[in-house]
């Protein structure tokens, strides 16, 4: 990959890596920080990337190093906790938006990442397995379980704010 094609994958995806990041991450700094190292990170390998393949290897780079702020920064708290504490606010104040997001933010880490690249990114299930290192088998039984916890968590809400 060359100069100019770095600063086009630049161009054309960093929006799209930082919105991915930032809806793990919920912060954002440290999604802007995640964005920069991940672009850093390709700088320096840049010679060995094939252009037509720079969104692909962007994505996965971005992929793990989110994966290693998360574990750094994972609390330890019990999840029978964290659970409770997800919908303190009450809902009726929640816009649909912040309920979906609070719904994604219950899912494991890989089902988040799945659905994330899937339905909000657009890439295709094997481009999906490439970014995380799946199985295109994988990431379709990670994507139905995900979608299936969400239908879960979304009609209990639906029945709570009725």
């Amino acid at each position: 990959m060359t100069a100019k094609e770095y600063n086009s994958c630049v161009e054309q995806y960093a929006d799209n890596i930082y919105r991915f990041v930032l809806k793990h991450l919920k912060n954002e700094d440290e999604a802007k920080d995640v964005v920069q190292d991940t672009f850093t990170k390709v700088w320096v390998k840049k010679d060995t990337i094939d252009a037509k393949k720079a969104k692909s290897y962007l994505f996965t780079t971005a992929h793990h190093t989110l994966i290693d702020v998360v574990r750094r920064s994972k609390p330890k708290d019990d999840i029978e906790v964290l659970d409770k504490t997800h919908f303190e606010r009450p809902l009726e104040n929640m816009d649909l938006q912040e309920i979906l997001d609070e719904a994604l933010n219950q899912l494991p880490e890989i089902q988040k990442t799945v659905v994330l690249l899937r339905d909000y990114e657009g890439y295709g299930y094997d481009e999906i397995g490439d970014i995380t290192g799946l199985k295109e088998s994988q990431v379709k039984v990670y994507i139905f379980r995900a979608r299936k916890k969400l239908k879960e968590i979304l009609v209990s809400i639906e029945a709570v704010i009725e």
